[in-house]
């Protein structure tokens, strides 16, 4: 570690190949970052009864906590990044931190609703700065051979966070009032401000003569293709995802839900670490036919997101942070794009059209990379 003439610390060496290992402590506090922003997004749901009562709203109410927050994200992500990609990167990373744990811990404290949704979008639009910055940030800490595994470590919490921010929101608020909940991962953000400025490097940001807009970042060769595919991978998944819940009711498994939903994370977590190891280098009637066909889901929904940002990092170079500002605003459009259309699915054709809808978004997403993949080839 070096210092500047402002004295803050550096890792040159991160940037280069004579780092022979991965800085997992570094690693470890983004993907704490994203467990984070996970849970705070998702929590709510195991909550939605609890916060319904104390904001005295009904439960669809309450659940709009939810939507505030994924709207935050969307309106927020590539405008924020563009103001501060000039900044040091530690530093915005710490006030997207401290962000989360002020706008938690005024939801904790909250009696209004109007409020609670005001903070909400705020920590939505923190979220949209973690993620960001997430992946060109591991980049920059790895040595070139080993870039795509950081980008795998650093995204590990994501699909932890999926796996148990619901149930586990649920399982705290048996034990104490769902204000807890939220003062608790508002302790938890501020602790990880000080594992950040301990462990983690600091980069500085892009000198202006080499920031792109937005729109020249969209236009750059490879761009578009992976950020349509991005927006009908989560699209695809979405339309099943939301309404996971009616599926299992149609076909007899209503009441194991929260067992399909544990499989989906274990195996999504299983996804980052297959993905994590090759990346630099290259229905029916039976409930184990279901949670075998869950597993794989979750394989390939964890594993997607390391192959799209590395694919996109790749493309872009130092506009990486712009970039992935745009994925995350392509993410969170088709996540509500899904909770849309899965409605009107649900309510005119039934859980039984859920799967195929996806199928055929998923073979479409299959067509362009095979296509685009195979014009590479010539």
């Amino acid at each position: 570690m070096s210092a500047n003439s402002d004295g803050t610390a550096t890792s040159a060496l991160a940037e280069t190949d004579s780092v022979r290992t991965l800085p997992l402590a570094g690693l470890s506090a983004l993907a704490m970052a994203g467990f984070i922003a996970i849970t705070t997004e998702t929590m709510p749901a195991g909550l939605l009864v609890q916060i319904g009562s104390g904001l005295s709203v009904s439960v669809s109410g309450a659940g709009q906590l939810v939507t505030a927050y994924a709207l935050g994200s969307v309106v927020g992500a590539v405008p924020l990044i563009a103001l501060t990609r000039g900044l040091r990167r530690r530093a915005v990373l710490v006030s997207a931190t401290v962000g989360f744990g002020v706008f938690n811990l005024v939801t904790a404290l909250s009696s209004n609703l109007v409020l609670t949704l005001g903070v909400r979008f705020l920590a939505g639009m923190a979220a949209g700065v973690v993620w960001g910055l997430l992946a060109g940030y591991a980049r920059r800490m790895a040595p070139p051979r080993l870039q795509g595994r950081a980008v795998a470590v650093a995204s590990v919490g994501q699909p932890i966070a999926l796996a148990i921010g619901v149930p586990m929101g649920a399982w705290f608020g048996t034990l104490a009032d769902w204000r807890v909940v939220f003062a608790v991962m508002s302790v938890a953000a501020l602790l990880l401000v000080v594992w950040i400025l301990t462990v983690m490097p600091d980069f500085p940001g892009q000198l202006a003569d080499r920031q792109l807009s937005v729109r020249k970042v969209l236009v750059l060769p490879g761009v578009r293709p992976i950020l349509f595919v991005a927006f009908l991978w989560i699209f695809a998944h979405n339309i099943v995802y939301t309404y996971l819940a009616a599926f299992l009711d149609r076909i007899g498994f209503g009441d194991r839900l929260g067992i399909v939903l544990f499989v989906f994370g274990l195996f999504a977590f299983v996804g980052i670490g297959v993905v994590g190891v090759f990346v630099d280098r290259a229905g029916g009637d039976s409930f184990a036919v279901i949670a075998l066909s869950v597993a794989v889901w979750g394989v390939a929904f964890g594993g997607a997101p390391t192959l799209l940002q590395t694919a996109l990092a790749d493309t872009t170079g130092d506009a990486v942070d712009t970039a992935q500002s745009v994925f995350v605003t392509i993410f969170n459009a088709a996540i509500a794009a899904g909770g849309v259309v899965g409605g009107l699915i649900l309510a005119d054709r039934g859980a039984g059209a859920l799967p195929l809808v996806s199928l055929v978004l998923i073979v479409v997403g299959v067509l362009v990379v095979s296509i685009r993949q195979f014009g590479h080839s010539l």
